[in-house]
């Protein structure tokens, strides 16, 4: 039996236990899964805004982000176990881009891109968004997108916790410890070095460390750029209802959607203003300098709105085109990498998880071909363009 040690516990190293786990018909791997921090207290999957959409411009996050509604939709049923069904609360209002004229080629080139795939949205011009959303101000906008079904939002901790409940149910073995190095033999990984100075025997390791996961790679002599990115979330009170809203992206970059009686809200900060593992300390100054005055300017009521709490998370940025890295880089022939999602971990990890535990099992991708953002791309230095980064 192939012994597989799976570092960072989070929804991406769980839906790849999950997956490896899954078919008792298949063959068996002994799975182990370290995570140093069982609350999961700075985890991404945690502290993410949880959405998913199929808006992208490129193929490979479009048929990542179909696979990944379709299953989140049944997942009640496909994550069960015994009688404890698991509900992360999907809803699917939708998610409204909005462009000025600058951008109106892009959104129909994305668009085109995505109706070829089949994703059910929407072009609107500015008259026919001021009908369908009466709340909002076209101001500057040209031409809007709205996703029609499959893109929404639910909770990231539950689907987190969905994913490793059923892993450890189907064999997985969680160990709360720090991975602190990775031993080596020529070009394989043989061990996994904790901090209790225990090292796990493995045939296989998986790098899913999150924002952590270039100290893994660096273990191993690869360099791997991906690096933690602070992203602050904000939520706001609102006296005004927005009947229908969906997740606006606005054409400042600024992001909103509803969550329960109250909104959310985020914003990217500029090239200069976005370090590497900067302290998940939230940026208030922000909300009141810059998300504000753009939320009241896009939507009337909104300048009657009260900030209700905040908190701040790390997307694990890849630094090189901000598209996931999967798969073996070619100077470790067992060390397989699931790291720099920028923001699109939740709802890739359902593909991202079958995709890795099938080159695990057969050498190959079986269901969807992932081999677009494999380490091949980084090393050739061909990036993969997407436009629809937020």
């Amino acid at each position: 039996m192939r012994r597989v040690v799976i570092i960072g516990g989070g929804a991406i190293g769980s839906a790849i236990a999950y997956f490896l786990t899954k078919d008792p018909e298949a063959e068996p791997f002994e799975v182990t899964v370290v995570e140093r921090d069982f609350s999961y207290k700075q985890a991404s999957s945690a502290l993410s805004a949880s959405s998913i959409r199929q808006q992208f411009s490129t193929a490979i996050n479009i048929e990542m982000s179909l696979y990944g509604i379709d299953f989140f939709r049944h997942l009640g049923e496909t994550l069960r176990v015994g009688d404890d069904v698991p509900d992360i609360g999907l809803v699917e209002p939708g998610y409204l881009y909005l462009a000025s004229p600058a951008g109106v080629d892009v959104l129909r080139e994305n668009h085109a891109m995505q109706k070829a795939h089949a994703v059910d949205v929407a072009l609107m011009t500015a008259e026919e968004l001021k009908a369908r959303f009466p709340w909002i101000s076209t101001e500057g906008v040209e031409l809007a997108s709205l996703g029609l079904s499959g893109e929404g939002w639910y909770d990231g901790y539950s689907l987190l916790q969905a994913f490793r409940k059923k892993a450890a149910s189907q064999g997985a073995r969680y160990v709360q410890a720090h991975a602190t190095g990775l031993r080596r033999k020529g070009s394989s990984v043989t061990g996994v070095q904790l901090d209790k100075g225990e090292t796990l025997e493995a045939d296989i390791v998986v790098n899913a460390a999150g924002a952590w996961a270039a100290k893994v790679a660096e273990w191993a002599g690869i360099d791997l750029p991906v690096r933690g990115r602070r992203r602050s979330v904000f939520s706001f009170s609102c006296p005004e209802a927005l009947p229908g809203c969906p997740l606006v992206i606005d054409t400042s970059g600024i992001w909103l959607r509803p969550e329960g009686r109250q909104f959310i809200c985020g914003f990217a900060p500029s090239a200069d203003q976005d370090p590497d593992d900067a302290p998940l300390d939230v940026e208030y100054g922000a909300f009141d300098e810059l998300i504000w005055p753009a939320l009241a300017e896009r939507i009337p009521a909104f300048e009657a709105i009260r900030m209700t709490g905040a908190w701040a998370g790390y997307y694990e940025m890849n630094l090189f085109d901000h598209n996931a890295i999967l798969g073996l880089h070619p100077d470790c022939d067992n060390l397989y990498f699931a790291n720099g999602f920028s923001g699109h971990g939740l709802q890739q990890c359902p593909a991202a998880g079958r995709g890795i535990a099938e080159l695990i099992r057969f050498g190959e991708y079986r269901s969807l071909d992932l081999s677009p953002v494999s380490f091949a791309r980084i090393l050739e230095n061909k990036p993969l363009l997407e436009k629809n980064v937020i």
